[in-house]
């Protein structure tokens, strides 16, 4: 933090109204990064760029940049790449040609600070039940129950979890992995995880770090939703939800027992559901009962020593809810109502897999590892990463972190295999960014910032289960195209870097109706123009203050009126937790 002052003082040369962009991770870098800045530039480049330090205004690293290779970005034809790898000394900095100042950027091992705890706050604000950020009690009326072995309407207790987005349905799909998400970044970074709130949410430390209370929030909400044994919800409420931003407590949908009551809640048959005109192509619940497996029997393992009677529930559930998913293999996805869109997901043996894996760490049997090696040979290396279009969220989770966990206890032969399908995902990945300028190998699909932090994330795990660090370099460019080196020169999280551009309309009830954003969400981010242009309901609400930085096939705004690209996401937030705790203190 020494080094804001001089960032600050960066930040008051104003930038010219020019042709020239620079754009940098508005963060910064550890000193053993890879560091590339990215250039725009209307007209050639000529001359040096200089690394300047913020204190002092003198140049400490000057070279000349290089033409970018790739497809260009818009209406900028001259393109370029700024290599300052090799400047390893801490301090504050920004870079400067033709008299154009970047944002102030620090290089230091304390670079990325404590912002995993910025990115819990953002989970409490999504909590449903009771929501401290709003301070009110919500959604008593959770829920009603369709599709299960009793009466249509019966009514069970579902109230907890999280609302989804900047709406306030809530999914199995996505909530199990984002608990489960949370315990691995414990398990992985402990050390990395500050106590300064209860389990409420309230600011009052509990000896309990804080992300095992927003765990516990996701495992408490996994447990209702298995009430017994043969039963799971998948779903509370639907898109009748979506009437506008409201209080969590004044929610005006109706599901027919009028406004601010109870709410659908869909019951985990594994068939095509559907209350409306709109069905899903459901299979099986393996991938709920899988994946939530995981997150209970990770949940069993981290409060075994804090609150062992929650710990037993947890392994009980988690070995119960496996069982359903071995009886009824094949993928749950989300309902939809009133409109197409829902939760496409189709796999299902990475998240049996990862359930496998986890209840084989809890209880030692052996048939659970089996049953791991089992599941990874039949997913294999199958996900997005090898595709250039798909459905909304149809090979989530976004990563396979079931091929982690499995990882440590597989032979090694088997080892190989899953270090292998690891590899030759990332390989895809980079296959495809050769093909651009800013060398982003995402697809930018519906939520493609959730693509971005996961392929970072698969690194990341990659690197600890082998020590080849052969990625990481591409690995930066892609972790910084998150914080600024991106064409629209922004951070696509809410709030980081404090004071950056970051996203700041975004589509969630606080901007709407308080006028305030808050830190640590994690926007969609940047879509194909071919998904973006035909989706329904989507308006601006003001004049497009990137539009210089849109190009004819992707498009990013800053605007409270595009859900497609600037709504904070629960799950996407939670995935991004553990990336910036391993970064919170430099690589080990």
């Amino acid at each position: 933090m020494r080094y804001l002052f001089l960032i600050l003082l960066a930040g008051l040369n104003p930038l010219l109204a020019q042709d020239v962009h620079i754009r940098t991770n508005l963060i910064g870098y550890f000193p053993e990064d890879a560091k590339v800045a990215f250039i725009l530039s209307k007209n050639p480049l000529q001359g040096e760029i200089s690394l300047v330090d913020s204190g002092s205004g003198k140049a400490v690293f000057s070279r000349r940049p290089v033409p970018a290779t790739g497809a260009k970005w818009g209406q900028f034809q001259h393109q370029y790449w700024f290599d300052f790898t090799d400047h390893k000394k801490e301090g504050a900095y920004y870079l400067e040609v033709k008299g154009v100042k970047s944002a102030g950027f620090i290089i230091s091992p304390q670079a990325y600070g404590n912002y995993q705890e910025d990115l819990l706050a953002f989970m409490r604000q999504q909590r449903c039940g009771y929501n401290p950020y709003f301070d009110v009690v919500c959604h008593q009326g959770d829920g009603r129950v369709f599709y299960a072995p009793v009466p249509d309407s019966t009514f069970y207790d579902f109230t907890g979890g999280w609302h989804d987005a900047g709406d306030q349905l809530k999914y199995l799909i996505t909530s199990s992995n984002a608990t489960a998400r949370m315990l691995l970044a414990y398990e992985l970074a402990p050390d990395r995880f500050i106590d300064e709130v209860d389990g409420y949410g309230h600011p009052h430390p509990n000896g309990i770090a804080d992300v095992l209370d927003e765990a516990r929030w996701g495992l408490e909400w996994i447990l209702k939703l298995h009430p017994k044994e043969g039963w799971l919800i998948h779903q509370i409420a639907d898109d009748r939800d979506h009437r506008g931003f409201k209080f969590p407590h004044r929610d005006n949908a109706d599901y027919g027992w009028g406004p601010n009551s109870y709410r659908a809640a869909y019951f985990a048959t594994g068939e095509p559901q559907g209350l409306g005109q709109w069905k899903s192509q459901a299979t099986g619940i393996a991938n709920l009962a899988g994946r939530s497996a995981a997150a209970l029997a990770m949940g069993a393992r981290a409060w075994a020593a804090i609150d062992e009677p929650f710990a037993r529930r947890c392994r009980q559930a988690a070995e119960e809810l496996y069982r359903m998913g071995q009886k009824q293999e094949g993928f749950q996805q989300g309902n939809s109502y009133g409109a197409p869109y829902r939760y496409n997901e189709d796999t299902w043996a990475d998240d049996m897999e990862w359930g496998a894996a986890e209840l084989f760490k809890l209880t030692g049997n052996e048939q659970y590892l089996q049953d791991a090696i089992r599941y990874a040979e039949m997913i294999q290396d199958e996900g997005w990463m090898a595709r250039d279009t798909m459905e909304h969220y149809q090979k989530y989770p976004f990563m396979n972190a079931g091929h982690f966990a499995l990882y440590p206890a597989a032979p090694e032969d088997v080892q190989a295999k899953l270090a292998g399908w690891y590899r030759a995902n990332i390989e895809k990945v980079l296959k495809r960014a050769e093909t651009n300028a800013f060398r982003i190998g995402v697809p930018f699909l519906w939520c493609s910032n959730n693509l971005l932090v996961n392929f970072i994330t698969q690194v990341e795990l990659y690197e600890r289960m082998t020590g080849d660090t052969r990625y990481r370099a591409a690995m930066a460019l892609h972790r910084d195209w998150l914080f600024g080196r991106n064409p629209w020169g922004t951070s696509m999280f809410t709030g980081i870097p404090a004071r950056g551009e970051t996203p700041v309309d975004v589509h969630i009830p606080p901007r709407a109706l308080l006028q305030e954003t808050p830190a640590g969400g994690l926007v969609d981010g940047p879509i194909f123009r071919t998904i973006h242009d035909y989706l329904k309901g989507l308006t601006l609400s003001e004049p497009d203050e990137f539009a210089e930085f849109q190009n004819d096939f992707v498009v990013y705004h800053d605007d409270i009126g595009d859900y497609s690209t600037n709504e904070p996401t629960m799950d996407g937030t939670a995935d991004a937790i553990l990336i910036m705790a391993l970064w919170s203190k430099g690589y080990e």
